[in-house]
């Protein structure tokens, strides 16, 4: 008797630790903000922030001063994996300018400033590196700023 209620207490416990652990899997330790500046930004690609692992990846913003065409693309990197690869004019093109489940999203100001930002339901996690650059193919950008939101 009194093992098989060692063994119920066992039991629960394992139960409850493998739920806790299940529910902390998104949490994010020491959140921080890491930003990078680019001005002004030439016709050729920029590094604005790149992360050594392990982290958490939260959010990411790149904001777009100027320019002709939206040709800049938005790139971010998960250990030497693409995750985002898309330019200004084709997330306008396809209709990205408002929250949705694909995570990144669009903004334009009445001033001609652009900002993509992303984001998804669940943190993304990277053991070696994250890296968020853009390639700007489209001249006259007066600066690109990057901001990227991660932990541990």
């Amino acid at each position: 008797m009194r093992n098989q209620r060692f063994a119920s207490i066992l039991l629960v416990l394992i139960a409850v630790v493998a739920l806790a652990s299940t529910a902390f899997a998104d949490t994010v330790i020491a959140p921080e903000r890491t930003q990078g500046l680019i001005a002004p930004a030439t016709q050729a690609t920029h590094d604005l922030v790149t992360l050594q692992g392990p982290g958490k990846f939260v959010a990411a913003e790149v904001t777009k001063q100027g320019g002709t065409n939206d040709l800049t693309f938005v790139i971010l990197d998960i250990d030497g994996k693409n995750v985002v690869n898309a330019s200004i004019a084709a997330l306008n093109n396809w209709a990205l300018t408002q929250q949705n489940p694909y995570g990144i999203v669009l903004l334009k100001s009445s001033s001609g400033i652009e900002t993509v930002t992303i984001g998804y339901p669940s943190t993304l996690s990277f053991t070696k590196s994250l890296k968020l650059s853009v390639t700007v193919k489209e001249p006259n950008v007066v600066q690109i700023i990057g901001n990227v939101i991660h932990g541990k």
